[in-house]
Order: structure tokens, then C-alpha cells, then sequence
């Protein structure tokens, strides 16, 4: 069937030589001087993938699927990019633009307007005659489907082989059916069987199953006289239907056979022209079937919506977030109160093509009302007034899909009360006045794991652990589980299991989240090209930002921008979607988003620089209240960059430091893992006191197995040195002895090797603190005196207090307790020369602590309160359990029992939490003898034999006597206390 007449036959050739691509046949690439055959067979391929996407993103898993089918080489990836490279040639040869083919972090595009391909035209031409049909003008109607007809060139994709682009290809064939049915329907009502008969009966053998096209060709030999012929075409058909399928023909079908038996006059007349209505009140999506969770929101939203007076529905959610699958879930719930239609329109705010202007999606809208097209006015306030005059006595339901912002629904929103709306938009409409707006968060798990279970089947049900962790590396995003689903129904012989393998280890989860062209990262692709160019810079670094919340300084580090102007570009972002704000001043990503914008800022090592910088001077900043020295001067930390925090009191650093505690010890690892080894020595160092302080041993033990491994490949012997000691000191605290000492001897070595005196004299500091944990006084004595004979050019402050205060508590512990009130007032003449408050409050608590053996009650309470004050407020928690232990001690001997057990379980509790071991075994010890003195018998034994069992796994002599002697093993207690030369056998019972 051909147009009518020479303008029309130049029309068609016109139009599909207009065009640059051709997949309606062969893939062909047009220009003005030839048709290009693409030879490769993989480049063939590609080009077909890309174009059948008309400009959107195609994942590089797509491709790669589409390639090889099922089993892609080692090499894969690689191969593609030299395949599009090759393409971008040959459309360079052929005299196109090689930036036609465009990279996108995660896949690949083809910049094709609907004027540069075939199928494009095509598409746009059939509905240009839908919509002439639909206004009573078939003639023009049937021309427009016969010019996009004549634009196929044979079965769409012929030479391409591959099993992916054959199946994407499979809805153009369906559209030339549709395309062609309509285009003889056409024909038939403006009287022209003769002229159908020909074609439609060579359909009907090329599509015997198609009943619209058998019924074409009964009237067309119904009209021509032949009516014989067209019952034996209906014979035919029913038999073939019968035999093959098993089934009858259709009620229409039926129908029009009976009307020829019968003879019916009708068929024989031309068809009044009858308007093709694309049931325009009926436009809502499909709803699916599997759609789970938000029940008691959609049951909101519904009654919302049925209400006498229906509130406009503003949801609003980051990309993947089950915005539409929502909306149109709750429109086809409330349908019913909405008589006159539903209507659905794509306002394209997030997408490959252009945002629909709003006169233009008014103008979609009117024609969805049927109102003929020569009725709408060309300006845009012109169609707004008709919009809202055709809905005023309608009751219809407006379903705003994908809105870009509140100025493009403005124009849409009805004037009248009893119109429903339901707007959809990955930005806040913020705007929109009177609206009830949704912020759609994840799924809740139980939610996730039910979408999960109903789109992957029964493999989900059979293995819950799995299902809920597929479920949470998929962020409890919906799209993402979908998705998963999706991967899991496309290959029956994965388990779950399997596919949360595949999620958990993965380099990046986006890629195994992408099933026939649909994937994650090409939603996420959209949101950030929406983005101004300040904004596509922030959020591509704060993909380097390791999970968790963060505050704008770090964002501000990244981007090298003043915190207010990138709070200010987190809340623009926040406001799309594409960053949360889970707190006032504090911000996050998803998982997923933070995947996403990790591959867009893969090689910005100075962003990482920054960031690590800002994090060291802040912590350094922070700790200042904790130090026995300056940390700056140590660390050798030249002027701190302008984000870098500094806090003016103890409390305010406290309060940032537990805040950002997760965040700081991700920041080290992300140093360790990029190779920042300076970085990753120096912040270990400095959230060093806040992390003894609160006793964090297991992240301790982890820090600093890293900073030793970055010491070495640097190498710097003092990082490693100083990294040895620390992690010496950790091993102290959890009670692993033998460990520390194994590691204090390294550090002297190492020291001593690189001429580190300082670092010599720490190290037997911390050596002579050993050994008098583990009851050897004399060895700790003499580690102390070589201490204080280690040559410096000036002795540091800090290791001068350190040395005093240790050898004050060895001489404590021994019961020396003149020897210990001298060398405690040398260690306080040091701290006041320091001027902080942790020195400070050590000497008073270790004056207190001499003054209690001394049994000068009054002058012991008085300094361990005020030493205890003074710990809370420079974050020293063990110090402050310690304290809080021995004051209960005074309370008890000054007969205040009920006092002191307040203050000794309160103390108990604190050094379980820090993770003191022999700490654990003092605040036993010292409670134990409260509640035997309250009676409390049963309790106290408890105590002294749980105090006795962690002592003697430690090696903690002294703990291990008084524990004895507290189960009335004297006789052993005394032995043991006598043998490591302490001299005070009161202060078994003290």
C-alpha cells in the first residue's frame, strides 16, 4: 500500500533519508553522500544497543551481556572500551560527530534526537496519525501511518547477532503490528478494500494468529462482494487457532463472522468517521503486581485522595526510591472517586530528554481530556485557564509524574476542589502551599525482604539470613531490590546466597544491580545530570567521605570550599535527593549514592589530602585537653587548614570527639588503604588520648597494626617507634602482659638503632609501669632509673611528669610511702609547669591515693574529689573509674558504707566499659570490701573470686593477694604480697 500521488511518495524518501541511523532493517549509519554499512560484527552490535536506547545510559554490564551473552572474557571490560573507540572511528570516517558516543561513569550513550533515527521517526509519525484519527481527520491520519510504514527497511536488526539486542528489539516489531493494524483500520472506514485487500491477505499469511488482521481481511472481501471468501477466511482461522492453540477466535472476531453469515447490510457501507480515542480519562500506568510495603502510607494517601476535598499529594524521594510505583498504586486505589478519568503525564524532570515545558505538558493533558488540538491556545496562560475551565465540572485524578520543580506543576494544579492530584519529583516542591508532601525513606527491612521474596520467588523464602542481607546491601533501596529479584528470577541457578556473595564482595555493588538495560547507576546518572556544575563537584567527592554522617567542614575539606558555601551546596543537594540530612548540621549519603559518587571522583588524591588534613588538625585540636604534651609540636603540624575545627573547652571537644569518633576511625583506614602513611601514623597519634581514655582497645589494637605497616613502608623509625609504644600501651590495658613487654623491648631497639632518646626514655618509662603491674618493684625501680639517666639535649615535660608519676606508684604499691609522696610532689611541680588538666589531675589523684594508705582521711577525700573532677573534664574515663574507686575506699574507712558502694559499683561499671583488665581487678577488689562491711557476704566472695581469676590470667600479682586475702586465704594472700616486697600488709584489707 502506497501514499497517493508523486508529493507523497518524495515525502516518504524525503524523511527517511532525513535520518542519520537506521535499525528499522540493517544497521545502517546515513549520510548525505552514502548508506554505511557497519562491517564489524561487534561494533554492529554496539551501535544497535546504543541506538535502541535513543540517548540513554547503557550500563557497561549491558553491553558487555549483549556482546558475549553469557560468558564474557577476563577482558571484557577492557574490549568494550576498545570497541567504542573503534565506533567513534567509523563515525568519524563517515563524516559524524565521535562524540556522539558519550562515556558516563557507568555505561554509555548515543546523543540521537528523534529526527537522527528511524525508529525515532517512526514512533513519532504513528502517533502523529493517532492523534489526526483521533481528532476525525483519517485521511490525514492514515497517511501519517503509511509514512512511518514505509520507513522499515525489513525485520528490524537483521544483522545483528546477539541474544540481548534481539530481545530489546522485540517491542519495534510489535509497534509495526500495531502501526499497521491501525493504518488498515484507517483505510477500511475511508472505504478502500480493494485497495486493502492485497496487502492484508498476505498479512494474515505471514501473522495467522493476528485476529485484528484476518478480521481486516474478511470486510475488505465482505466490501468487495466476496462473501464466501471471507467466512472461509474465518474457517480457516478457527481451525488453525483450534489445532495449534487450542482455543476459539475472539469475541470480535466472532461477532464480525456472524454480521457476514447473517448478511448484514452494514458492512457493505462505508463507517461514519469514528473518533480512535486513546481513552484519554483512562491514562494511569499499569499497577504491579508485586508491589510491597508503605501500607499504612498508602492507606493515608488514599484517604487523602478520597476525601470530599482531596489535598494535592506532593511525593518526594531520591532516585530508585518507589516514587511512581507508589503514586500509581494509590491513584488506582482512589480511581473510583474520580468518575471522569484518571490522567497520567511524564513531565520528564529527571530524565534523557528535555523537561516538558509546562504549556506543553498542558497541551498533553487537554488532548488526554479530548479536546481537539484546534482548540488549545498556543500560550501557556491561555491553556492554563481552558485546563482548569474543562476539569471544573469534571471529577478527574491527575497523576504529575517526575516533576523537575514546583514552577513546572504550578500551571497543572486544578482550580477547582474535587480534583485529585498526586505530584512525583526527586526534589522537595517545597512551594507547593497547602500540599501534603511525602519524603519517601528506605524501605523498613521487613518491607525490603517481602519486595524481595515477591520478585525472586521461593529461593527467597527458603533462605531468610541471606534474603535480609541482599536485602541490606541493597540499602533497602527499592529499585535496588527489584532489581536483585530481577538478577536472581534471570538466573535459576543462583541461590540467594550466591547473589549476596556477589553484593558483599564486589569492588562496587551498582554493577551486579542491573538486569536488561535497567540498573541503579542509570537512575542515579539522571539525578546528577540535572546538577549545576558547583554541585556535580561537591557530591562527586563526598563518594570519597568514608559511610556514616558527616558535618560541612569535612564536606567543605573535600571540595577545597569555605564551610558555609558547601553547607550551603549540601542543603541544595539534601533538597534534591542526592544527600540526606539525618540531623541539623549533618549530612550523609546512601550506600548506593555513595558507591555512585565514588566512581565519579576515582583519582582525587587531593580531596583525600584535604579531607585527612581537616580531620588530623581537628583531633589534635580536640585532644589538646587530654595531652601530657603538645601534640602539634610531636606531630611537627604546620598551620591548619581552614576547615580544621579548634575547641575552646574540654566539654565542647568531648562532645565532637564521641560524635565523630566513627568517623575519625575511618578516615585512618581510608588513609592506610590509599597509601596516606604519614596520614595514617599521625591520626592514630592523635585520637590516641581520647581513645585511652575511653578504653576503645579492639579499634586500638586495629589503629595501630596500621600505623606500624604504614611506619614501615615509609620508612620512618620514629612513626614506627612511637606506633610500637602505643600499641605497647593498648596491650597493657587489656591485660596482655607479656605481649606489651615483647613490644616496649622492640621500641627500645628501634629507638636506640635511630637515635631517639626521647622515645628510649618513654618506652622505659612505660617499661618500669610493667613491671610493676606485675609485682616486680625492683626490675620497675631500676627500668625507671634508666630512664632518668637517658641523655637528652632537654628532657621533655611530659616524659619528666611520666617518669616522677611512675615511680610514685611503684613506690605506692610497695608501701613506700615517703619515697612516694616526694616523687608525687616532683610529678605535680611538672604538671603545674605544663598547665594541663591531665597532668594535673594525675598527681592529685596519686596524692590522694598516698594520702589514703597514710590514713589521713580528710586531706585523701579532699584531693581525689577534686582529682576526679578534673579527669571527667579531660576525658580520662579510666583514670576517673580509678579515682572514683579509691574515693570510695576513703567513704568506707570514714564509715560512710553507703557512699562508698555508690561510688565503687558506679566505678566497676565504668571499667568494664573501658576494658581495663587489671583496672577491673582494683574496682572488684575495693567493692568486695565495701559489701563485706555492709554484710553483703555472697556478693563480695563473687566479686574477690572473679577480681582473683582476671588477676591471675594477667599476671597481676597484687590484685591476685588482695583478692586472696579477701576469700580469707590469708595465710596465702600474705605470702604472695610479702614476695613482691611490698612493705603495707594493711593494704591487703585497705
Amino acid at each position: 500500500m502506497q501514499l497517493r500521488g508523486e508529493a507523497a511518495a518524495a515525502q516518504r524518501v524525503m524523511m527517511r533519508d532525513s535520518t542519520r541511523f537506521s535499525i528499522l532493517g540493517p544497521v545502517q549509519i546515513r549520510t548525505p553522500a552514502a548508506e554505511i554499512t557497519v562491517a564489524a560484527p561487534r561494533e554492529r552490535v554496539l551501535l544497535a544497543l546504543l541506538l535502541l536506547r535513543e540517548g540513554q545510559l547503557v550500563p557497561v554490564q549491558q553491553v558487555i551481556s549483549a556482546l558475549w551473552d553469557t560468558s564474557p572474557p577476563l577482558t571484557a571490560r577492557a574490549q568494550v572500551h576498545s570497541c567504542v573507540s573503534r565506533l567513534r572511528q567509523l563515525l568519524r570516517k563517515a563524516g559524524l560527530p565521535e562524540d556522539l558516543v558519550v562515556t558516563e561513569p557507568s555505561g554509555y550513550r548515543i546523543k540521537v534526537g528523534p529526527e537522527d533515527l528511524d525508529a525515532a521517526l517512526f514512533a513519532s509519525l504513528v502517533e502523529r496519525g493517532r492523534a489526526a484519527a483521533a481528532d476525525g481527520d483519517l485521511a490525514a491520519g492514515r497517511d501519517d501511518l503509511r509514512a512511518a510504514l514505509a520507513l522499515w527497511r525489513g525485520r528490524p536488526l537483521t544483522d545483528v547477532d546477539s541474544d540481548v539486542v534481539r530481545a530489546a528489539a522485540a517491542h519495534l516489531e510489535e509497534q509495526w503490528t500495531a502501526a499497521m493494524a491501525l493504518c488498515l483500520d484507517l483505510e477500511l472506514q475511508l472505504d478502500l478494500p480493494e485497495e486493502v485487500l492485497a496487502e492484508v491477505a498476505d498479512l494474515v499469511e505471514r501473522y495467522p494468529h493476528h485476529e485484528q488482521f484476518r478480521g481486516h481481511l474478511m470486510t475488505a472481501l465482505a466490501r468487495s462482494g466476496r462473501r464466501a471468501d471471507a467466512l472461509a477466511v474465518f474457517r480457516r482461522g478457527r481451525a488453525l487457532l483450534a489445532e495449534e492453540l487450542g482455543i476459539e477466535p475472539g469475541a470480535e472476531l466472532s461477532d464480525l463472522h456472524r454480521r457476514i453469515l447473517n448478511g448484514d447490510a452494514t458492512l457493505l457501507l462505508p463507517q461514519a468517521p469514528r473518533t480512535l480515542g486513546r481513552r484519554a480519562a483512562r491514562c494511569l500506568p499499569r499497577d504491579v503486581a508485586d508491589f510491597a510495603g508503605r501500607a499504612e502510607l498508602v492507606q493515608r494517601l488514599v484517604g487523602a485522595l478520597r476525601a470530599e476535598r482531596p489535598e494535592v499529594i506532593a511525593i518526594d524521594g531520591m532516585a530508585g526510591m518507589g516514587k511512581t510505583s507508589l503514586a500509581v498504586r494509590v491513584a488506582h486505589a482512589a480511581s473510583e472517586r474520580y468518575p471522569d478519568g484518571q490522567l497520567y503525564l511524564d513531565l520528564r524532570g529527571h530524565s534523557d530528554r528535555e523537561p516538558l515545558d509546562p504549556g506543553e505538558a498542558l497541551g498533553a493533558l487537554l488532548r488526554q481530556l479530548g479536546v481537539h488540538a484546534e482548540r488549545v491556545p498556543p500560550g501557556l496562560d491561555d491553556r492554563a485557564v481552558l485546563w482548569r475551565t474543562e476539569l471544573a465540572d469534571r471529577q478527574v485524578l491527575v497523576l504529575l509524574d517526575n516533576a523537575l520543580d514546583t514552577a513546572q506543576v504550578l500551571p497543572m494544579l486544578p482550580g477547582t476542589a474535587h480534583t485529585g492530584v498526586v505530584i512525583t519529583s526527586r526534589r522537595r516542591l517545597a512551594g507547593l502551599d497547602g500540599a501534603l508532601t511525602v519524603s519517601l525513606d528506605v524501605l523498613p527491612i521487613e518491607d525490603a525482604v517481602e519486595l524481595l521474596r515477591r520478585t525472586a520467588g521461593e529461593r527467597a523464602y527458603a533462605d531468610p539470613a541471606s534474603t535480609v542481607e541482599v536485602a541490606e546491601l541493597c540499602g533497602r533501596l527499592p529499585l535496588a531490590v527489584r532489581l536483585a529479584g530481577a538478577r536472581l528470577q534471570h538466573r535459576p541457578g543462583w541461590s540467594v546466597a550466591d547473589l549476596a556473595l556477589r553484593l558483599r564482595t564486589a569492588n562496587r555493588r551498582l554493577p551486579e544491580l542491573a538486569v536488561d538495560g535497567r540498573t541503579v547507576a542509570a537512575a542515579f546518572t539522571l539525578s546528577y545530570q540535572h546538577l549545576a556544575v558547583p554541585l556535580q563537584r561537591l557530591f562527586g567527592v563526598l563518594g570519597l567521605h568514608p559511610s556514616g554522617d558527616f558535618e560541612p567542614a569535612a564536606a567543605a575539606a573535600l571540595a577545597g570550599l569555605p564551610v558555609r558555601e558547601a553547607e550551603d551546596l549540601l542543603e541544595d543537594l539534601v533538597d534534591v535527593h542526592l544527600v540526606e540530612a539525618p540531623a541539623a548540621g549533618r549530612y550523609r549519603l546512601h550506600d548506593l549514592l555513595r558507591d555512585f559518587a565514588a566512581e565519579l571522583a576515582c583519582d582525587n588524591t587531593g580531596a583525600v589530602a584535604r579531607l585527612l588534613d581537616h580531620y588530623l588538625y581537628s583531633v589534635v585540636s580536640a585532644t589538646k585537653f587530654m595531652e601530657l604534651s603538645d601534640a602539634r609540636s610531636l606531630l611537627r603540624l604546620e598551620t591548619p587548614p581552614p576547615t580544621a575545627l579548634d575547641f575552646a573547652t574540654p566539654p565542647e571537644a568531648r562532645r565532637w570527639l564521641e560524635r565523630e569518633l566513627p568517623n575519625v576511625l575511618s578516615v585512618s583506614r581510608l588513609a592506610a588503604e590509599s597509601g596516606h602513611h604519614r596520614h595514617t601514623c599521625m591520626l592514630t597519634r592523635a585520637v590516641s588520648p581520647f581513645l585511652f581514655g575511653f578504653g576503645f582497645g579492639e579499634h586500638q589494637l586495629d589503629l595501630y597494626e596500621r600505623a606500624i605497616e604504614a611506619a614501615v613502608a615509609l620508612p620512618d623509625g620514629e612513626l614506627e617507634a612511637e606506633s610500637r609504644n602505643y600499641l605497647a600501651a593498648v596491650y597493657f590495658r587489656m591485660g596482655r602482659l607479656t605481649d606489651a613487654l615483647t613490644t616496649l623491648q622492640a621500641v627500645i631497639r628501634i629507638a636506640e638503632r635511630e637515635d631517639l632518646p626521647r622515645l628510649v626514655g618513654t618506652a622505659l618509662t612505660n617499661l618500669a609501669m610493667l613491671h610493676s603491674r606485675l609485682g616486680q618493684y625492683p626490675e620497675a625501680i631500676a627500668s625507671a632509673e634508666a630512664a632518668a639517666q637517658v641523655r637528652l639535649p632537654e628532657m621533655p615535660p611530659s616524659l619528666e611528669f611520666k617518669l616522677h608519676s611512675t615511680v610514685a606508684l611503684v613506690h605506692t604499691q610497695a608501701g613506700n610511702y615517703p619515697q612516694a609522696l616526694a616523687a608525687n610532689r616532683r610529678a605535680l611541680a611538672v604538671a603545674r609547669r605544663i598547665g594541663g588538666i591531665r597532668p594535673f589531675a594525675i598527681s592529685l589523684g596519686e596524692l590522694g591515693l598516698v594520702h589514703l594508705h597514710l590514713g589521713h582521711l580528710t586531706v585523701a577525700t579532699a584531693l581525689l574529689q577534686r582529682a576526679l573532677a578534673l579527669k571527667k573534664d579531660s576525658v580520662n574515663q579510666y583514670g576517673a573509674a580509678e579515682t572514683l574507686s579509691k574515693l570510695g575506699t576513703a567513704y568506707r574507712l570514714a564509715g560512710r558504707l553507703a557512699d562508698a558502694e555508690t561510688c565503687q559499683r558506679a566505678a566497676r561499671d565504668q571499667m568494664e566499659r573501658v576494658a581495663d583488665v587489671s583496672g577491673q581487678c582494683l574496682a572488684a577488689n575495693d567493692l568486695a570490701l565495701t559489701l563485706r562491711a555492709r554484710g553483703l557476704a555472697q556478693e563480695a566472695d563473687w566479686l574477690n573470686k572473679e577480681a582473683f581469676a582476671k588477676a591471675s590470667r594477667i599476671g597481676d600479682r597484687y590484685e591476685q593477694a588482695r583478692a586472696l586475702h579477701g576469700l580469707d586465704r590469708a595465710d596465702e594472700a600474705v605470702a604472695l604480697f610479702t614476695s613482691l616486697g611490698a612493705q603495707d600488709l594493711f593494704a591487703l584489707s585497705r
